[in-house]
C-alpha cells in the first residue's frame, strides 16, 4: 500500500480515498484481532499510523470536524490554516513523549457543581486520534456485548434496547449504579497491562496519562485516570472496565437459583447493560443481586474504582421497596412496569397475559432540562 506523501494542498485532498485505506486497514486490524493472530495486529497497526491518509484524516478530525475544535491546549493554538494543517500532518509521530494538559472546569448539566476537563495541545489531540484510530478495531473485535459507550455504531438507543429485552416479559429486581469519577480514579498500571499493545504505543500512552495538568498556571502531576478532553480517554476508559460482564457472568453461575438451572441459564438470567460508567445488574432474585452488587465493588476496587453512593441504587420495576420509588432512570429515560388490564396488559411468548405493561419515557429531569432550553432559545 503507498503511503508516501501526494502532492496535494488540504482544500484538494481526495477524502473518500483516503477514508477508504484507512477503513481497508481498520476492517484487516479487526479480522486479525478476532483471530487472535497478535503479531498481524501490530505489523498493520504500525502500517495505518505510519499512513499519510490516517494522518491526513486525523488531523482533520481535530481541526475540523470536532465539536471542541477551536479549544486551545497549553500552547495557546485554537486554529490552524490549511497550510499548518499540512504541516502537522508531517509532524505526526510517535515519540513516546507529552505536553501537558491544560484544565478547563464546566459545569454538569442541571447541576452547580463543575468536572474537570484535560484540554491537550492539537498536536496531542491529532496524534491521540491517530492511535485510536488503530486502536479501536482491535479492541472492538474484543469488547463485550452489552457495553454501549463511546463505541462506533452504537449509541444510548442500542443500551434501552437491551434492558427492554431482559424487562419486558416480568417485572425484576434493578441495580442501578454509577462509577464515582470513573475517568479520574483509573489505575495507570492496571490500564497499561490490560493494554497489551506494542512497546512504541505503551510508551506514548503512558506519557499521556502521566503528562499532568495546568491549572491556573499551577502544574500538576497525574498519578491516576485518563484526562477527561482527550481524543483517546474514552477508548482507554472503556478498555479499563473490559471484563466487567465476563466477571459478573462467572459469578452468577455459582450463585443459587430455585428453578434448578444450569450455568448457561444463570448467566442468561443475570441482565447487564453497561453505558461508559454507568450500569445496571437485572435480576429476579433481590439476594442475588445484593450479592452481584459486592463482586461487582470488589471488580471495581482492583482498578482502583469505587460505586457512588448516592447514584446506586436497588429497587424493584413495579413495587416500592425499601422505601425506593418502582423503576429507575437510566440515558434520560425512566423504566418502569405498570398494572395493567386485560385488555392493555402484555403477553408472553405463549399468549399469557402477564397483567403489566413496561413502559420507558423520557426521565423527569431530562423533560425539566428540555423545557428549560426551549424557555432559553424563547427568552433569546
Amino acid at each position: 500500500m503507498n503511503t508516501a506523501k501526494p502532492m496535494y494542498e488540504w482544500n484538494q485532498i481526495p477524502w473518500r480515498k483516503l477514508e477508504r485505506i484507512v477503513f481497508k486497514l481498520q476492517k484487516r486490524i479487526y479480522q486479525a484481532s478476532q483471530r487472535g493472530d497478535v503479531k498481524t495486529v501490530h505489523r498493520l497497526q504500525k502500517l495505518l499510523m505510519n499512513s499519510w491518509a490516517a494522518k491526513c484524516i486525523a488531523v482533520r478530525r481535530v481541526t475540523q470536524d470536532n465539536q471542541g475544535k477551536k479549544t486551545a491546549g497549553v500552547d495557546g493554538n485554537k486554529s490552524l490554516t490549511p497550510k499548518a494543517r499540512l504541516n502537522l500532518v508531517g509532524t505526526l509521530k510517535i515519540t513516546g513523549k507529552s505536553s501537558p494538559s491544560r484544565r478547563v472546569w464546566i459545569p454538569k448539566p442541571g447541576k452547580l457543581e463543575k468536572r474537570p476537563l484535560g484540554i491537550p495541545t492539537i498536536h496531542d489531540r491529532a496524534l491521540q486520534t491517530l492511535v485510536k484510530m488503530a486502536l479501536e478495531p482491535e479492541w472492538e473485535a474484543k469488547f463485550e456485548p452489552n457495553s454501549y459507550g463511546f463505541r462506533p455504531g452504537r449509541s444510548t438507543h442500542d443500551a434501552v434496547e437491551a434492558i427492554f429485552g431482559h424487562l419486558r416479559m416480568k417485572p425484576k429486581f434493578i441495580l442501578d449504579a454509577d462509577i464515582s469519577q470513573c475517568f479520574d480514579k483509573i489505575d495507570h498500571q492496571k490500564l497499561l497491562d490490560k493494554l497489551q499493545t506494542t512497546p512504541t504505543l505503551r510508551r506514548q500512552v503512558k506519557a499521556w496519562l502521566k503528562s499532568g495538568v495546568i491549572d491556573n498556571n499551577i502544574f500538576q502531576k497525574t498519578i491516576e485516570g485518563t484526562p477527561q478532553g482527550g481524543a483517546i480517554s474514552p477508548l482507554l476508559a472503556n478498555i479499563a472496565l473490559h471484563g466487567m460482564e465476563e466477571y459478573l457472568k462467572t459469578f452468577a453461575e455459582t450463585t443459587p437459583s430455585k428453578y434448578n438451572d444450569s450455568k448457561r441459564d444463570k448467566r442468561n438470567r443475570m441482565g447487564f447493560v453497561r453505558y461508559a460508567d454507568d450500569f445496571v445488574i437485572i435480576n429476579e432474585d433481590l439476594s442475588v443481586l445484593k450479592d452481584a452488587k459486592v463482586a461487582m465493588e470488589k471488580w471495581l476496587n482492583n482498578m482502583g474504582l469505587e460505586l457512588k453512593p448516592s447514584k446506586t441504587r436497588i429497587c424493584h420495576s413495579l413495587e416500592p421497596l425499601d422505601g425506593e420509588k418502582p423503576g429507575f432512570d437510566f440515558l434520560g429515560f425512566n423504566f418502569k412496569h405498570h398494572k395493567a388490564g386485560k385488555n392493555h396488559c402484555a403477553k408472553n411468548t405463549k399468549g399469557v397475559l402477564l397483567g403489566t405493561k413496561f413502559i420507558i419515557k423520557p426521565s423527569k429531569e431530562k423533560i425539566r432540562e428540555h423545557y428549560n432550553k426551549l424557555r432559553d432559545t424563547v427568552d433569546k
